[in-house]
């Protein structure tokens, strides 16, 4: 009854914002519980906040190494925040109305809509059914694979554990990892070798971040690509590019770099893994410090890109870098609209897109300056961490550790703001139930 009466009174982007908050301060409580360290010890507010701000907002950056720093109990509850964070608060609250039976209110339903990118209230509990049912069926086909690897390695029930860990991060594009045991904070370096588990891992992140409308395109039309949806035919379009190009760029730019001591099997899986991480995922198979200055602009382009709408992924997304390079164009070629796929866009989606890009970079420029100003690092290293977080990537040059917690604090609040979405954080801030009905005199002035 309490929860009806919140949803009816509160705006999507409110409750997003809410729901998100108290996840994540649900989450930081328990892990400043002593059972949640390996030593018995409390971990400190800041610290505990900031690493349940990155589980819900499937970033990865991390203060402590996971494997070497929690216990099974905070492992547990870390890995919890990255599901609920990653499928989004309110598929939990109309998945407890499932299985207790009770019917979904007018609210719930309008709410999922907005959450899964639908255009209509009609099927939405199947569609919930869908992506539950889907979730669990990709991140169950990852961990089996994963454990045919892990087992060896690591004997049955920590074989099994990591796999379960792994793939459900992955799917969530959150970045989290168990591989402390072989060197803090090594991510995936010691399988760098293991194209079954890059490959697995690879998949999984792709799956998670083209978004939920994609699936259900697929179910209803199979292969059939001009049968998609338009959002669908530009979100596949678009990360296949991304993908390709940046796979050829990685290969090209670190062959005698970081990929220098690797066969060229290995090069080309790294160089197609590289190419997927960034894009909110944050696992790493090669030390990404080492990338040359090229790969690097590249990685942090890629994770400020991110993923796609209504997913795991978090990023600008690749529909509204799409829209801003075809607007980009059409603007050049002095076309009064965007055409794709013979449709044509609606205009008021150029300016979205220009207000997300700007709002994203200008929380980055700023934020990188905050932080130099404070740590005294290099801007390169500065830069790559904030992109990480803002993006909700987790990929990291080594710094995250030695933050202060001024530093802490700004970077907790860029992968707060990344999950929400920049423009959806805004407008819950400065929403107004009545606008004032009024409209200006139309001016022009010079550009360029």
């Amino acid at each position: 009854m309490i929860m009806r009466t919140i949803l009816r009174r509160l705006s999507y982007n409110k409750l997003l914002v809410l729901g998100f908050a108290s996840i994540i301060t649900l989450g930081a409580l328990l892990l400043m519980l002593p059972v949640s360290t390996r030593d018995g010890s409390s971990t400190g507010a800041i610290n505990a906040f900031f690493t349940a701000t990155s589980a819900t907002c499937v970033t990865g950056l991390s203060v402590y190494d996971t494997y070497s720093h929690w216990s099974v109990f905070g492992q547990a509850v870390i890995l919890t925040m990255i599901q609920v964070g990653g499928l989004g608060f309110m598929t939990f609250i109309c998945m407890l109305s499932i299985i207790v039976h009770r019917k979904m209110s007018l609210s719930e339903r309008r709410f999922l809509v907005q959450s899964y990118g639908q255009m209509h209230l009609q099927g939405i509990r199947q569609t919930l059914r869908n992506i539950l049912i889907g979730t669990a069926a990709f991140e169950s086909c990852g961990a089996i694979i994963l454990s045919i690897r892990f087992c060896p390695k690591m004997g049955l029930a920590e074989g099994i554990g990591n796999a379960v860990f792994h793939s459900v991060s992955a799917f969530c594009n959150a970045g989290f990892d168990l591989m402390g045991k072989y060197g803090k904070f090594s991510s995936l370096i010691a399988f760098a070798d293991d194209k079954t588990v890059l490959l697995t891992i690879a998949s999984l992140i792709i799956i998670g971040g083209i978004g939920f409308p994609i699936w259900i395109d697929l179910v209803h039309n199979g292969i059939k690509f001009k049968s998609y949806e338009l959002h669908s035919k530009v979100v596949l379009t678009t990360t296949a590019i991304l993908i390709v190009l940046g796979t050829v760029f990685f290969y090209l730019t670190e062959y005698t770099g970081v990929f220098a001591h690797m066969s060229i099997g290995d090069r080309l899986c790294a160089a197609f893994f590289q190419a997927i991480t960034p894009r909110t995922a944050g696992f790493s198979a090669i030390d990404q410090s080492a990338l040359s200055d090229s790969g690097t602009v590249m990685t942090v382009l890629y994770m400020l890109i991110g993923g796609s709408p209504a997913s795991t992924a978090g990023g600008i997304k690749t529909t509204t870098i799409a829209v801003v390079l075809l607007g980009t164009a059409a603007s050049v070629r002095n076309n009064e609209g965007i055409y794709i796929f013979k449709k044509r866009l609606d205009n008021r989606m150029i300016t979205q897109a220009c207000s997300i890009l700007t709002i994203y970079c200008f929380a980055v420029l700023v934020s990188g300056i905050a932080l130099s100003l404070i740590e005294g690092l290099p801007y390169k290293s500065i830069i790559y961490e904030v992109v990480s977080a803002v993006g909700t990537v987790g990929l990291s040059t080594g710094i995250t550790p030695g933050l202060s917690a001024a530093s802490r604090v700004i970077i907790l609040l860029l992968m707060f703001f990344g999950r929400i979405g920049g423009l959806s954080l805004i407008m819950a801030m400065a929403e107004r139930r009545k606008p004032v009905p009024l409209e200006r005199p139309t001016e022009k002035i010079l550009l360029g």
